[in-house]
């Protein structure tokens, strides 16, 4: 009993190290890495540390990025830009944080994500995907962090209206 008390111990302590470790880490790392590329770049890439990103691409040609969620997190849409022919790379990487990729519903999406107390899922409808299409990469790693695949985003789509009315239920009988 005295071993298991021990390692739950030192298994707990090297985890809450390792959590200020990676607080500090970017902490330090806020000031260094920076966010690059427009929404009509074929390249970008995204830093969201400590903070919300939220990005929209109308590439024509879409070929590679990479985004990093650090303790933050936003949204990545893809939906207005164009795969590149040959297909196109997204290096993706969540630490404590995580983001939504936005993507048409039928645009092949390959996952090489490992995923550590994390994850990463596609809820998309998987009939919908043009199998010799184009294909996106994502290639990463989820650290107690998320990303989300989809290929809606009402909170996103302005132009189109959102009934905010609540409902109204019938009075209960008395």
């Amino acid at each position: 009993m005295r071993a298991i008390r021990s390692i739950l111990g030192l298994f707990i302590g090297l985890t809450v190290l390792a959590a200020l470790g990676s607080a500090l880490g970017a902490v330090v790392m806020k000031s260094r890495l920076t966010s690059h590329g427009e929404e009509p770049d074929e390249e970008i890439s995204l830093v969201a540390i400590y903070s919300g990103r939220d990005f929209k691409s109308t590439a024509r040609a879409f070929r590679s990025g990479s985004v990093l969620a650090w303790y933050g997190g936003g949204t990545v849409d893809l939906r207005g830009a164009t795969l590149d022919p040959a297909g196109a790379v997204l290096k993706v990487r969540a630490i404590f944080g995580g983001f939504r990729l936005v993507v048409p519903e039928t645009w092949k999406v390959e996952r090489n994500v490992t995923a550590i107390f994390g994850g990463i899922g596609d809820a998309r409808d998987e009939d919908a995907v043009v199998a010799d299409g184009p294909t996106l990469m994502l290639d990463g790693f989820a650290l107690f962090g998320g990303i989300g695949i989809v290929s809606e985003a009402p909170d996103l789509d302005l132009d189109k209206p959102i009934d905010l009315a609540p409902e109204v239920s019938a009075p209960a009988p008395a």
